[in-house]
């Protein structure tokens, strides 16, 4: 390997690791609509409306509104956040590296994006990252480091995941290393051999 080689891989790394690193803030909170926030996380087969709300458990007239189960709104809710990050992602990176002269080739940015997507909706249903806190003996820091919410009648709940939260700072930890290796792998997969990655 040229040392030329060895300079490029290093400086589309350290670019790719800058990009994901700070779009990230921007696509996994200002991007991600408040629904799918609330909901990415739900769980269990009874059934929901489209916002949330348990059946049985509406305040207003919902007859005939549309109900499904509360994993399938969670699963839809997590899908199209990660749709939105994914391709937030993808045309920030496209961008940045095309007006410093420099073009990605696709195989190598979707292998990227594959794996922030893939591992993105995995911590984002809650109850894996949950189990890998547990795995890790971080259980009693999620127990302990709960955010408090208050309700519009003045009740307070402890909340385990969310803004405040142990569970939401391991998510954040977890999403920006998980982000370093896709730009690892991105960069080696543009750069290994000669003319993958070129200047426009």
């Amino acid at each position: 390997m040229t040392p030329l080689t060895v300079v490029e891989r290093l400086a589309l790394l350290g670019t790719l690791v800058a990009l994901f690193e700070g779009l990230h803030p921007s696509l996994d909170q200002w991007a991600q609509s408040s629904k799918d926030s609330s909901c990415k996380g739900l769980y269990g087969d009874h059934p929901v409306y489209r916002d949330g709300t348990p059946v049985g458990q509406e305040t207003d007239d919902r007859t005939g509104m549309p109900t499904l189960t509360a994993s399938q709104l969670g699963r839809r809710s997590v899908a199209r956040h990660v749709a939105s990050y994914s391709a937030g992602q993808l045309a920030g990176t496209v961008a940045a590296t095309r007006v410093l002269g420099y073009r990605i080739p696709g195989r190598a940015l979707l292998a990227g994006a594959a794996i922030n997507a893939v591992t993105h909706a995995v911590i984002d249903r809650r109850k894996p990252l949950l189990w890998l806190a547990g795995k890790a003996g971080k259980r009693g820091y999620v127990d302990h480091c709960t955010a408090v919410r208050m309700d519009t009648e003045g009740a307070l709940t402890a909340e385990l995941s969310g803004p405040g939260s142990a569970l939401m700072e391991l998510d954040q930890s977890l999403h920006r290393s998980i982000g370093v290796l896709a730009a690892v792998v991105t960069t080696y997969l543009a750069t290994r051999t000669s003319g993958s990655g070129t200047a426009n």
